[in-house]
């Protein structure tokens, strides 16, 4: 039982299907991050869930690997082979299988990416809310649990995944869930798929929950002297019950970033990026309520924009952020990381962060999701230069480790990946981690599923 021969299979059952050309192999080997190249043996483009069926009942008896893989947009190294085998690419498990507009619902393949969907959905008043920035795939973005910009007010890919259709490594099919909205009926097998970074099984459909798309929609940006005031307006709003759609932290090193690559004219100072939904009305009362807080905590530059091209601009800008930062060293390749603490320990946590990256040789931007709580650190660096992979390392640790103590998690929304297994067990304690192994082991008993991911 070899690789080589669940290949023979497999180029039998998928014709041109299998790719073994380089350029895929090294297009489904690379990282957005730090992380070497690691091509897997072959790639293969499954059309149907029977077919990924019948491809891991293939590698489940020739002790294959298979890792699943969506747009390439993770940051932890998720997606990578390091064991060798197959990349399961679901580009073409793309569809729109049942649209259910009156229950506010849809069953998409795994490959559509959010943009996608959202076109799609354009025309019946409804739209997908979860926001990561890239514009990766639903699939991903369910295995890793994904959430972003909008996750304030809409939650994460938890609260908008209604029911999964997954296969097994040994390629038996379940279904899990549905359109409906509650049920008390058994375990929560959607859940336990959510997060689980294809280690369990490969997500072939979703069923998702829709919003409705809102009447008005206004934003804004504003400057403040300090992170501490930035932050304090966040935990003032979030306190005052003001339902926010977006609000999005940068801090001075981010506002200069932007400015160098996409020619704004940001004050270089820590920032908040703000959006409202609702009637006309209340995001008039809103937008006035929140001006009322930033005025008093000191905030300035505030200025709101009702006109859809002013506040494309401003989010365009601030998902262009990983770029904007790259660009701050040209040639540079990034560690980027993510925390997510209590909102009440959220400006301790920034500002150590941003004590440590100052007194360390790194550029190291930081910028986030504040309104849950959720901030990430983008650390530049030569990945061929060994000292500087030792130092954002370190700094890494050390945010999840202050996260872990201010009752946090060491990553909100990116997942566990590579980069972070080794930090499961401070997080969750060695006997939950070990349970987690446990269901890696019934699900998964010959370990075929993305080896080397999450679990011990």
């Amino acid at each position: 039982m070899t690789i080589h021969s669940a290949l023979t299979k497999l180029s039998l059952l998928l014709g041109d299907r299998l790719s073994r050309s380089k350029s895929d192999l090294n297009n489904h080997g690379q990282s957005e991050t730090y992380f070497p190249l690691t091509p897997p043996d072959a790639v293969a483009y499954p059309d149907t869930t029977l077919e990924v069926s019948e491809i891991l009942k293939i590698c489940h008896a020739e002790d294959c690997p298979v890792v699943a893989w969506g747009a390439g947009t993770s940051l932890e190294g998720h997606a990578l082979a390091t064991q060798g085998g197959i990349c399961l690419d679901m580009i073409r498990m793309s569809q729109i299988g049942d649209l259910r507009i009156e229950d506010f619902a849809a069953t998409v393949g795994p490959g559509i990416t959010r943009e996608s969907l959202n076109q799609e959905l354009r025309t019946t008043g409804l739209f997908f809310p979860v926001d990561p920035g890239a514009n990766a795939s639903l699939g991903g973005m369910a295995a890793t649990r994904a959430s972003g910009t909008t996750s304030v007010r809409y939650g994460t890919m938890r609260d908008n995944v209604l029911g999964l259709t997954v296969v097994l490594a040994d390629g038996r099919i379940v279904k899990t869930g549905g359109p409906v909205r509650k049920s008390s009926s058994g375990y929560d097998l959607t859940a336990l798929f959510l997060g689980s970074e294809g280690t369990l099984g490969i997500i072939t459909s979703l069923t998702l929950r829709l919003q409705s798309q809102p009447e008005a929609i206004s934003a804004a940006s504003c400057a403040f002297e300090n992170m501490d005031a930035a932050i304090e307006t966040v935990i003032t709003t979030i306190q005052y019950g003001i339902p926010m759609a977006r609000i999005e932290f940068v801090d001075a090193a981010t506002a200069g970033a932007f400015n160098a690559y996409a020619g704004t004219k940001l004050p270089e100072t820590p920032h908040l990026l703000v959006e409202f939904h609702g009637s006309e009305r209340a995001v008039a009362e809103d937008a006035k309520r929140f001006g009322e807080i930033v005025e008093e905590m000191g905030g300035t530059g505030f200025d709101w924009s009702d006109k859809p091209e002013d506040r494309t601009a401003l989010w365009r800008i601030r998902h262009n952020a990983y770029y904007a930062c790259l660009a701050l060293r040209p040639g540079a390749f990034a560690l980027v990381t993510d925390v997510c603490v209590p909102i009440s320990e959220l400006a301790k946590a920034v500002r150590e962060t941003r004590a440590d990256i100052d007194a360390s040789p790194l550029i190291g931007p930081i910028l986030g999701h504040v309104g849950d709580g959720n901030f990430h650190a983008i650390l530049l660096i030569d990945r061929e230069n060994e000292g500087e992979v030792a130092e954002a390392k370190r700094l890494a640790q050390a945010m999840a480790e202050r996260a872990i103590s201010l009752g946090g998690t060491i990553t909100g929304e990116h997942g566990i990946g590579l980069g972070k297994r080794h930090l499961m067990a401070q997080e969750h304690g060695q006997e939950a981690w070990d349970l987690m192994g446990q269901i890696k082991n019934a699900l998964d008993p010959t370990g075929i599923l993305n080896p080397g991911k999450i679990v011990p």
